[in-house]
């Protein structure tokens, strides 16, 4: 996100907390997924941000969208605003919630984001449900 914002395409607007409860987990390399379970998990506090058409489109290819690890969805906050949010793609997102013991957090730490494992060091052959780490990043972002 400090890219975007350093090249114009991101403006943080602040930490806003999800109007509803819902699941948030960190399981495959300590990835943050959102898990759109209406009701479940919790009401979960993450960063809001104004991001340009340009910057959005870096998200989706770092959030990996276009192959099904991530999709938008609305979200509502308790600040009433316009704003979608990347959460699990609804193929795996059941199973991801099992898989966590229908555990969830409520915000993405920097203690969680400590085990955090960048892409080029992680396993190839493993699938991003199955692999087991520890748990933990939830932005929501307005258009």
């Amino acid at each position: 996100m400090q890219s975007l914002i350093d090249q114009n395409d991101a403006v943080f607007l602040g930490t806003h907390v999800t109007l509803h409860s819902y699941p948030l987990v960190c399981r495959p390399n300590c990835i943050p997924y959102l898990i759109n379970l209406f009701g479940s998990g919790h009401r979960v506090k993450g960063e809001f941000y104004s991001v340009s058409t340009r910057g959005l489109g870096r998200l989706d290819e770092l959030e990996g969208t276009a192959l099904g690890h991530y999709e938008w969805l609305p979200i509502q906050t308790q600040v009433e605003a316009e704003a979608e949010a990347y959460y699990a793609h609804r193929s795996f997102r059941e199973e991801l919630w099992e898989k966590n013991g229908r555990e969830g957090l409520s915000e993405y730490t920097e203690r969680e984001a400590s085990g955090f494992v960048r892409r080029e060091d992680r396993l190839k052959d493993r699938s991003f449900v199955d692999e087991d780490r520890p748990k933990e990043l939830f932005s929501l972002l307005m258009l």
